[in-house]
């Protein structure tokens, strides 16, 4: 019975997590309210805030797992970068999936909710950006330094090189979802495109 009991509970949660995070990014943090939240996931307010004190902290968890899927989605690539045999290769490859994950809707509405909300969630705010963009920039800085001290890549500031990487790839698309909204989509082609440029240039000026 206390299984079944759990079960139920953990079902609930997911349900006000997935409903709260479709209100949050269509409506805002100030365009959502509890009673919404509990109507999308079919479950009574009670419920809601059993699991949730308020929507702030509601808000918070939202935030903080789309922060885990982040990291997910680049610490192994990252790391295998770092003993490559073929390092052109390789970046391509690399500079696609970034591009390819970088630009997936929910991330990018997700960023967008961020920004919007950074004055009202400012610990928030830097959160994300330490466990995101700046967690991934050193990953990649770190497989950096060790191409450099394998003469792969000539790196005097590994961190301002991930940077370099990182926006000679997302910049354009990222750039104009963030302005011009979800409704801005791009083509594999079109992606993979700005990846293989952006590695051709970033060789011109890292490559020995």
């Amino acid at each position: 019975m206390e299984t079944s009991t759990q079960g139920r509970s953990a079902r609930a949660r997911q349900a006000i997590l997935d409903a709260a995070t479709a209100v949050f990014l269509e409506k805002g943090y100030k365009g959502t309210s509890m009673d919404e939240v509990a109507a999308v996931a079919s479950v009574s307010k009670q419920t809601v805030y059993k699991n949730f004190t308020d929507k702030r902290s509601l808000f918070t968890e939202i935030i903080h797992r789309g922060l885990d899927r982040i990291d997910d989605l680049f610490s192994d690539v990252t790391g295998a970068l770092a003993v490559t045999e073929d390092l052109e290769r390789d970046l391509v490859a690399l500079a696609r999936q970034f591009v390819a994950n970088l630009t997936q809707p929910r991330l990018l509405q997700l960023r967008r909710l961020v920004i919007a909300e950074a004055d009202r969630f400012p610990e928030l705010g830097r959160s994300y950006y330490e466990r995101g963009p700046e967690h991934v920039h050193a990953l990649l800085a770190d497989a950096f330094s060790k191409l450099a001290d394998r003469e792969l890549l000539v790196v005097d500031d590994p961190t301002l090189a991930a940077n370099h990487f990182t926006w000679l790839t997302t910049s354009i698309p990222v750039n104009r979802v963030m302005f011009c909204g979800s409704g801005e989509t791009f083509t594999r082609a079109e992606l993979e495109r700005f990846a293989d440029e952006a590695v051709r240039v970033f060789l011109a000026a890292y490559r020995p």
